[in-house]
């Protein structure tokens, strides 16, 4: 059993590799990106991470060739390894936080940011809790997936403390670490609660536990008129400008594969393998949620939530957050066209 000292050591390690390779990806920075071949996308891809299921449909339907590039799916350790294969040229293109991309874009490195999925994490905790507010979490054993700059974790922070009146840090006992090891101490009684991405809660319902607030529900309550697309591909302006046809390429296949997942059941028989998903009820769930995540709006209503909502985490998180900007960067959104 893990002390909550041991939980906020693992998180000292969590966030000192984050501070590591963002001082890497700043000295990347400054590096030209290497431009692959003009009729080549290179997308990096987390182990059991949702890109990976999208590149699988595309390959094996041959959405790339049809839309006149080939994809190469680059094999990365995890998002600080993304960040600096991404950083450096290694890859065209991961998945990555638009705040982020917009952090990028105001210190000078334009980044286009074109929106992969709605779908954010939840506050989750045992389907018998007694738990039922976020008042609830007073005294409570709380974890949080990432560090206290987490997004998510800033903005439950605020929920809590304009809806129910509490400062969460000081009424709750708070520990920060990975997703995977907060998981398993939530089904091993040792948390009360857990702050956790979208993937770890999907598959924490079949095991019994249900979702007391969603980040979605949070974001509404800060003033967003519908799911925002708090993550998206992310490409550097130079790549986009070198090879615009393969690029928009890309974006067909990706917006094809979205919509053969929604509409063909045999398209997840190409995904399953690498869902590691158990059993079927674990299947179910991360099924539906990487569906419901599907982006449907357009991109103006897509920035003017995102401006919204920059400007709220801009004042929770302050500059350690998001940088000097003040709002996102002009030219961030990008539709995919050539």
């Amino acid at each position: 059993m893990l002390s909550r000292r041991e939980l906020l050591a693992t998180a000292s390690l969590w966030s000192l590799a984050g501070s590591l390779a963002g001082s890497l990806a700043g000295s990347l920075a400054v590096a030209r990106p290497a431009v692959a071949a003009p009729r080549s996308v290179s997308v990096g891809s987390l182990p059991f991470g949702t890109v990976s299921w999208e590149a699988a449909v595309i390959k094996a339907r041959g959405l790339d060739a049809a839309n006149g590039f080939s994809l190469d799916v680059v094999k990365l350790a995890g998002n600080d390894a993304a960040r600096i294969a991404f950083m450096g040229g290694q890859v065209d293109t991961i998945v990555g936080d638009l705040l982020w991309a917009a952090r990028l874009g105001n210190d000078g490195r334009p980044v286009r940011f074109m929106p992969y999925s709605t779908t954010e994490g939840s506050l989750m905790v045992a389907a018998g809790s007694g738990i039922a507010s976020l008042k609830d979490l007073a005294g409570k054993r709380l974890g949080v997936a990432g560090g206290p700059l987490d997004k998510n974790w800033l903005l439950l922070k605020a929920q809590a403390r304009d809806v129910a009146g509490i400062d969460l840090e000081s009424v709750a006992n708070v520990a920060f670490g990975a997703p995977p090891l907060l998981a398993l101490k939530l089904e091993q009684g040792e948390l009360d609660a857990g702050l956790l991405y979208w993937t770890y809660c999907a598959r924490l319902e079949p095991k019994g536990f249900r979702r007391l607030i969603g980040a979605d529900e949070i974001m509404r309550g800060f003033g967003a008129t519908g799911s925002i697309a708090l993550i998206g591909y992310l490409f550097d302006a130079g790549t986009v400008k070198a090879k615009p046809e393969a690029i928009a390429g890309f974006a067909r296949a990706s917006k094809a594969a979205k919509a053969l997942l929604a509409t063909d059941p045999s398209a997840w028989e190409i995904v399953r393998p690498l869902m590691s998903a158990e059993d079927a009820p674990t299947f179910e769930a991360l099924k539906r949620d990487f569906l419901a995540g599907i982006p449907q709006r357009a991109l103006d209503t897509e920035r003017s939530d995102g401006e919204r909502l920059y400007g709220v985490l801009a004042r929770l998180g302050g500059e350690r957050l998001v940088g000097a900007g003040k709002t996102l960067p002009a030219g961030l959104y990008f539709d995919g066209t050539a």
